[in-house]
């Protein structure tokens, strides 16, 4: 049975960001989509999580934040 790569806790990953300031766990074998950049990593999942949790603090895309003058 296969493992799914972004639920193994025995795997490394990097923490990617985005234009829009949105975040995403990625695993570390796994080449960096277009239009995201390494932001922390390569490291263990639940680092990689607490980082998310740590910086990622607003939902919304950093497009939305300054349409609404934030």
């Amino acid at each position: 049975m296969a493992t799914n790569p972004f639920e193994d806790d025995g795997a490394r990953y990097y923490v990617l960001i985005n234009d829009e300031g949105q975040y995403s766990l990625w695993p570390a074998f796994a080449e960096v989509p277009a239009g995201w950049t390494v932001r922390h990593g390569a490291a263990d999942r639940q680092e990689c999580l607490d980082h998310i949790n740590e910086y990622w603090t607003d939902m919304r895309p950093a497009s939305l934040v300054r349409a609404m003058g934030g």
